[in-house]
């Protein structure tokens, strides 16, 4: 960060903005590249580099790239409810920046969980306002204490992501503050954000990168926000209305809707030149804060060591101890170190999902399937893997070390350019096996591009054979000669985040080469082979996982959603896991002495096999340590002490808010208010927001409440461990207002680590931010009505209830 103090850098900055003419200024006011913004020496101005990252650095290669390290997903770190695994998480983040030379993270998500449809809740932490809020404001906070910038996004109601780029999002003046606003102006109150993310949607009509309500009046007026507000890539499409709705800076660049436009908008009077020099202004300061103004950055240390044995065993605890147990009947849960064989069954064991689908993909140094890190815990005489039903409806690329370079002999493929004439323009090694095609990379200028490799195989095999990325393609390999077109998903990067892909299923030997051609004028997109053995029939899979599980003590089914249902750009249409995976559950079960189902998903699932098992453990997306985190949380080694933060329906269309699909374009928010358990008034849904086992049980002795003037300060719980092991607890206090049309709402929780028969004090202390309430005709916020206090281990599981009065 800059030396200077506030009120010396801005006699910098306004030196600075002396010194350039308009068109430099608004130069400056779109990225230089996709990723970086412009230098400007004449000013001592650096590039500043930025880097999706809300689970990981990406860098600014969407495949292929550097390898980083990959963190659990944000619902599964949400799960510790603890804003001290935030503040690790944002440590984490620091170091790999540095590794990258990247100034800002393109994070956290503090979007709400309002539908459990959403595609992208997986990079969000929840459905409630104050705990997003407080978990963002940690993980902002402590990014920033290490001079990396965060951006927090999506700025604002980017809730689902059907027609995400042009839906106008319809919601009132009260749904608004008190909901979708609230964990933005937490972040801005208490962490001071260098950067907010404005959205692609409409939020009631208006775009929300030229939302000047929202952005002058609200984010930079009300809040006395002084930081940049930056847009979502692509999502600016106007001049004039962004430049004086209070944007700041379009993203990417070097091309978009301001430069000369913007230009000749200031000169026709349009846009006020000092509206200009605000922007400039916000976007200086910010580059000061990130060590880029003025001068030259200092120099970085590069700390981060993603496949270091200290760095694998944090990520594997920060995974392990955000884990819910769901059920546990007869204490199945925690498994025995020593016993009986254990069948661990279900693709999702050995093709274990780390992370969602998107811009935040990020290429992990490994990931540790859930069959290998139980077999290494247990030993690989306890454990037999058997494979399940099919799950996904497009091959993924191939694992690295199952390919190799024709010519190299090293893992992954070699990647070949050629001219229009057939000549090679160039041929590299590539240690992936999907590769970014962009216009300003080395395969942009190519007419054609070959990937080609041989299979890395024990003996001859059914194999599964195929490529992935929209284009015409030329697939061959021994048997196999096919000519196909993979067309992108719809909207912009849809080449990009969801790439198509296609396998044929081939008995291959070892070291059979494929090669895959495809023209180079598709635009950008992601590419890739596929190469994975051929799968079972699902009827196959279901006998052979039944006569597995039948000579079993443990059968452990490891189901999930894949990045086809938890992904950017698309919404679930069902909770329903895919494929015939409930089906799979229940066979197993039906024979199992025993069993204990892990389920691979961030978001709620329907999970009609419920009343059949024996244990549920909700796994989330691990990151790159999931099976080593999954077995130490089975055996007890790091507790799963998570708690939801989601509420689970038990059917679909279940709950207040269910729709993602607009209707003509608008996307109405009916339930207002009533979001998540807020909407649940009355009926029991199938697990709770805040619902968690752990290991331990536990007994509320007594609550003391403080407040003043019948708004909670805090509440002093007493709680015991009944239980024969450490456990951690969280307390959580709700309030119930006296006005039965204001919902519950969670306004304070506290953790506590306590020994067994141990009484703890755990003090827990309550946001006022969330006991008021917006009046839209006044324009000011009001004091909530005197309310009941419900301590509780979830709302499914209230212990204490306390009256709070104007008195106490």
């Amino acid at each position: 960060m800059t030396g200077y103090d506030e009120g010396e850098l801005t006699i910098v900055i306004d030196k600075a903005i002396g010194v350039l003419d308009l068109a430099r200024k608004v130069r400056l006011l779109t990225g230089a590249a996709m990723f970086a913004l412009p230098a400007e020496p004449a000013i001592g101005l650096s590039e500043v580099r930025m880097s999706d990252g809300p689970t990981g650095l990406r860098g600014a290669e969407l495949a292929g790239g550097r390898k980083s390290c990959l963190l659990p997903n944000a619902t599964l770190l949400a799960q510790h409810w603890d804003v001290g695994v935030a503040e690790q998480v944002g440590e984490l983040l620091a170091d790999e920046a540095a590794a990258h030379d990247v100034h800002v993270v393109l994070g956290p998500t503090i979007n709400l969980h309002r539908s459990p449809l959403g595609g992208r809740l997986f990079e969000a932490f929840s459905e409630d306002p104050l705990l997003s809020g407080a978990l963002a404001t940690g993980y902002v906070r402590s990014l920033q204490a290490r001079g990396i910038a965060t951006s927090a996004k999506h700025f604002l109601a980017n809730e689902s992501e059907t027609e995400r780029f042009t839906v106008d999002c319809a919601l009132d003046e009260r749904t608004v503050r008190e909901l979708y606003l609230l964990p933005f102006e937490m972040v801005v109150d208490d962490a001071h954000p260098w950067s907010v993310m404005a959205a692609y949607n409409r939020v009631n009509g208006t775009p929300a990168t030229e939302h000047g309500e929202l952005i002058n009046d609200v984010l930079k007026g009300e809040w006395g926000y002084d930081g940049l507000v930056m847009s979502d890539w692509f999502a600016t499409n106007s001049t004039t209305a962004s430049a004086n709705g209070g944007l700041d800076l379009v993203m990417p660049g070097p091309e978009g809707p301001w430069g000369d436009a913007l230009v000749a908008a200031v000169e026709a009077g349009e846009v006020p030149v000092e509206t200009v020099d605000e922007h400039l202004r916000r976007l200086l300061r910010f580059a000061a804060r990130v060590g880029c103004f003025p001068g030259e950055p200092a120099p970085r240390t590069a700390n981060a060591t993603p496949d270091s044995p200290p760095t694998r065993q944090r990520l594997r605890r920060l995974a392990a101890g955000g884990m819910t147990v769901l059920v546990n009947r007869d204490d199945t849960l925690p498994l025995a170190a020593t016993g009986g064989p254990i069948a661990v069954i279900g693709r999702h064991a050995f093709d274990t999902v780390a992370q969602g689908g998107g811009s935040a993909q990020i290429r992990p140094p490994h990931v540790v399937s859930i069959a290998d890190g139980l077999a290494g815990a247990l030993g690989p005489d306890r454990v037999s893997v058997v494979d399940g039903v099919e799950v996904r409806t497009r091959p993924i690329a191939a694992l690295s070390d199952a390919v190799r370079d024709p010519e190299t002999g090293e893992s992954g493929m070699r990647v070949t350019a050629r001219d229009a004439c057939g000549q090679v323009v160039e041929s590299r090694h590539v240690e992936a096996t999907e590769i970014e095609v962009v216009e300003d990379g080395w395969l942009g200028s190519a007419a054609s591009i070959e990937l080609c490799a041989e299979l890395v195989l024990a003996a001859p095999a059914c194999t599964r054979i195929g490529v992935r990325g929209p284009g015409l393609w030329e697939l061959t390999a021994p048997g196999l000669h096919e000519a196909l077109e993979l067309y992108r998903a719809p909207g912009p990067g849809g080449g990009l985040h969801r790439p198509p892909a296609r396998g044929f299923d081939v008995e291959q030997s070892p070291g059979a080469r494929i090669s895959a051609v495809t023209r180079a004028d598709s635009g950008m997109r992601i590419i890739g082979l596929v190469a994975a053995p051929a799968p079972p029939s699902d009827d196959e899979a279901i006998r052979i996982a039944t006569a597995a599980a039948r000579e079993s003590e443990v059968a452990v089914v490891v189901v999930g959603f894949t990045q086809e249902q938890e992904t950017e750009g698309v919404d679930k249409t069902t909770l329903a896991l895919p494929g015939r995976q409930d089906e799979l559950v229940r066979a197993v079960a039906a024979v199992a002495e025993r069993t204990v189902v892990v389920v691979n998903a961030a978001t709620p699932a329907l999970m009609p096999w419920i009343d059949d098992v024996d244990a549920v453990l909700w796994a989330g997306l691990p990151g790159q340590e999931a099976g080593d985190a999954v077995a130490a949380a089975l055996l007890g080694e790091v507790e799963p002490a998570g708690r939801l933060v989601t509420t689970f329906p038990a059917a679909d269309g279940d709950g207040p808010a269910w729709n993602t699909t607009p209707a003509d374009g608008v996307l109405t928010y009916a339930e207002g208010g009533a979001v998540g358990y807020r909407g649940w008034c009355g009926r029991d849904p199938l697990f709770w927001f805040g619902y968690g086992l752990g290991y331990g049980t536990w007994r509320y002795e007594t609550a003391e409440p403080v407040a003043e003037h019948g708004i909670a300060r805090s509440a002093r719980v007493e709680v015991t461990n009944t239980g024969d092991r450490t456990s951690r607890e969280v307390v959580q206090v709700y309030a119930r207002p006296a006005d039965l049309d204001e919902p519950i709402r969670l306004i304070g929780w506290a953790g506590a680590r306590v020994e067994p028969g141990r009484t703890a004090t755990v003090e827990v202390s309550c946001d006022r931010r969330v006991q008021r309430r917006w009046d839209p005709e006044q324009r000011t916020w009001n004091p909530l009505p005197a309310a009941e206090l419900l301590i509780a281990r979830g709302l499914g599981d209230v212990r204490l209830t306390l009256l709070l009065t104007e008195e106490n």
